[in-house]
């Protein structure tokens, strides 16, 4: 097993990202932020950009997830061989790429993604998944982690979006491969949440807005009390 997903086991990811225009949006304060995650007990950082990658290699010990978002639609996590080498360059650790079979701007298969970055680095790879195909696509393609990243936005026909972490997803792909390292990432929004999901078998436990995102938790206070 690659050192660094050994060392997540049982562990909590946070992710260190602001959207366009917000006025955290800065590598230099990513870079902060993912300090302070980690003096209070981050075991690795997830991040996105290849200025806020290289800042936050600098800043931190733990372990740095890149990922480079391109576009809004179809794959636009890490998208092509492209986008994967140069977060790797920039001093990702693990790099982060949709696992869906959807089409990638550059041609390549997810697998065919995935053998030209093995072969042209040796960073571990984190699949972000929709469905448990994708969970299955990444676990045969040799992913060191399988997260449940996409899932939120996939739900089958007469299936209701849930509000929290996906443990259903999350639950079926432990007991498919109870050997894989399946993180759990998405709508995880309390300790008790990012607890649920270590009892439902998440090798990690991947949190973000909750975390990072100051002006979505105002919102849910201000909401609360309009």
């Amino acid at each position: 097993m690659h050192p660094v997903v050994e060392a997540l086991r049982g562990r909590l990811i946070v992710s260190v990202q602001a959207y366009p225009g917000e006025p955290l949006r800065h590598p230099e304060t990513m870079a902060q932020m993912a300090r302070a995650c980690e003096l209070g007990g981050a075991a690795a950082i997830r991040c996105q950009g290849l200025a806020d990658i290289a800042a936050i290699k600098g800043r931190v010990e733990v372990p740095v997830i890149g990922l480079w978002k391109e576009g809004h639609e179809g794959v636009y996590i890490t998208p092509t061989l492209r986008h994967a080498l140069a977060c790797a360059s920039a001093g990702a650790d693990v790099v982060a790429l949709d696992a869906t079979d959807r089409p990638r701007p550059d041609g390549r298969t997810f697998e065919q993604t995935i053998e030209a970055v093995r072969a042209a680095t040796d960073v571990a790879l984190m699949a972000d998944c929709a469905t448990i195909g994708d969970v299955r696509r990444a676990v045969a393609a040799g992913c060191e982690l399988v997260s449940t990243t996409l899932s939120h936005g996939t739900a089958a026909a007469g299936t209701a979006l849930a509000d929290g972490p996906d443990l259903d997803l999350l639950a079926r792909a432990r007991a498919e491969f109870p050997e894989a390292a399946i993180v759990c990432e998405g709508h995880v929004h309390t300790p008790a949440d990012a607890r649920a999901a270590l009892d439902a078998g998440a090798w990690a436990v991947v949190v973000g807005t909750a975390i990072t995102h100051p002006t979505t938790v105002t919102g849910w206070f201000a909401d609360a009390l309009a």
